[in-house]
């Protein structure tokens, strides 16, 4: 999608419409292996299963899939407070890991939004298995929300 037609939709209505395959997802989910999995203002969930091109060095999922995952599932879930006009972006989030997902497993990683004001939004985020609950991470984030000039 454009900017402009970004713009023209609520936060809410866009991660909808990638839920329901009327928007594209972004180019990361294809490649790390994860969707939109449900939605709902004030929260969204990314389903994903990390392969063995996910592993670093020791042979373990690398960190850096446990922040994508999260800072998807966060950042939208404040997307979907945002009335049209509005965007966000990620401005800082951290990452707990507690132990690792073996290659495999499916996870969800669950963004639900503590705050959502005029210039800034704040999320949780955990990261746990889809058949034992098991929890593997804990995240939060901050996003800046803006209205976007159009050039």
């Amino acid at each position: 999608l454009s900017m402009a037609e970004i713009l023209e939709i609520s936060g809410l209505d866009m991660m909808q419409g990638i839920l329901d395959g009327v928007y594209p997802p972004a180019p990361i989910a294809k490649i790390l292996n994860y969707k939109v999995h449900a939605v709902e203002k004030g929260k969204v969930v990314f389903r994903g299963t990390p392969n063995l091109d996910c592993r670093n060095p020791m042979g373990t999922i690398h960190g850096g899939w446990y922040g994508t995952i999260l800072d998807s599932a966060m950042a939208c879930a404040v997307m979907t407070t945002l009335p049209v006009g509005k965007i966000q972006t990620t401005i800082e989030f951290k990452v707990n890991i507690i132990r690792p997902i073996p290659v495999g497993s499916t996870v969800d990683a669950i963004g639900t939004v503590e705050h959502s004001g005029m210039s800034t939004g704040f999320a949780l985020g955990s990261l746990v298995d889809v058949n034992t609950g098991k929890l593997y991470a804990s995240s939060s984030t901050t996003c800046i929300i803006m209205t976007p000039e159009l050039k």
